[in-house]
């Protein structure tokens, strides 16, 4: 297995009212370079609150009250995300860990052109870019997630929710980060669009070799795309294990219960789930076949 690009530990969220809710406990992850890290759980179980506290976007009555979530570098170095000063955070969220929010109408700014949005990443980041190279990489990263580069000049709501979507990966890989958390990306997009989002980052991780943690309750998505598959419930990771594994022998009654809960239209309740994952484990025949 690759070496680990991050790795989470004891890492736990609380939420300061009265009473004090535990969001997350004492959760401990290892992500691995190139590695599809899939999070499943139902809707309120800590899946967001996790993913927003490792890139340290978490917002009041949230706290961090254990753990930390260290980043390996290619170079071998540490980088302890809990221990960044704001300066050393915004120099490296983003460039290091970049993040694909629920939600791409509210992420974008509404006012501004999808050029500006994306100049402004640059101009922040890499102040050492010219005019022209910086436009250039725009329309090169829209065109690497299949927008037309001429789609610069339009404001979000010009755009379909598949294509803002698109934007939103696009800009999250601006930086060319080793990580990248996405936080159900394909919610509320119609099938097509959401399988066309799914090749786009499968194809993507190839290119570019990033890790991805791919938030979402949406368990028979997860066993077609993850490599591992780590389950979460009222705040902890009751299982963890490698997509196939954990559909073939499930350890947890929980786990257990998520794969049963899907229906399919034209037979029993979990089938959609087991012809997702018979399609995934005769491509990886297909692989294994091929390598040999």
């Amino acid at each position: 297995m690759n070496p680990p690009v991050l790795s989470i530990e004891n890492f736990s969220v609380d939420y300061l009212v009265d009473p004090v809710v535990h969001a997350v406990t004492n959760v401990n992850l290892r992500l691995h370079r190139g590695e599809v890290l899939g999070l499943a759980g139902e809707s309120g179980c800590g899946k967001s609150t996790l993913a927003y506290g490792i890139v340290r976007l978490l917002k009041p009555p949230a706290v961090i009250t254990s753990g930390r979530a260290v980043f390996h570098s290619r170079e071998g170095h540490e980088i302890d995300w809990n221990e960044l000063h704001a300066e050393d955070l915004r120099a490296n969220r983003w460039e290091k860990i970049s993040m694909v929010f629920q939600g791409a109408m509210n992420s974008l700014n509404p006012v501004i052109s999808i050029r500006d949005q994306f100049e402004d990443v640059f101009t922040t980041h890499r102040p050492e870019m010219g005019k022209k190279e910086r436009r250039q990489r725009c329309g090169d990263l829209l065109e690497r997630v299949g927008v037309d580069r001429k789609r610069l000049g339009s404001y979000p709501h010009e755009l379909s929710g598949g294509m803002r979507q698109r934007v939103m990966i696009a800009m999250a890989m601006a930086l060319e980060p080793q990580v990248m958390i996405m936080d159900e990306p394909t919610t509320a997009l119609d099938v097509v669009v959401q399988r066309e989002i799914l090749r786009e980052i499968t194809r993507l991780r190839d290119e570019l070799g990033f890790a991805v943690i791919f938030i979402t309750h949406d368990l028979p998505l997860l066993l077609e795309i993850s490599d591992r598959i780590a389950v979460m419930r009222s705040g902890e990771i009751v299982e963890l294990g490698g997509a196939a594994e954990l559909y073939t022998n499930p350890k947890h009654e929980y786990t257990k219960q998520l794969l049963a809960s899907f229906p399919s239209l034209t037979g029993d309740r979990g089938s959609f789930v087991r012809g997702a994952m018979d399609d995934r484990l005769l491509a990886l025949d297909a692989v294994e076949v091929e390598a040999s």
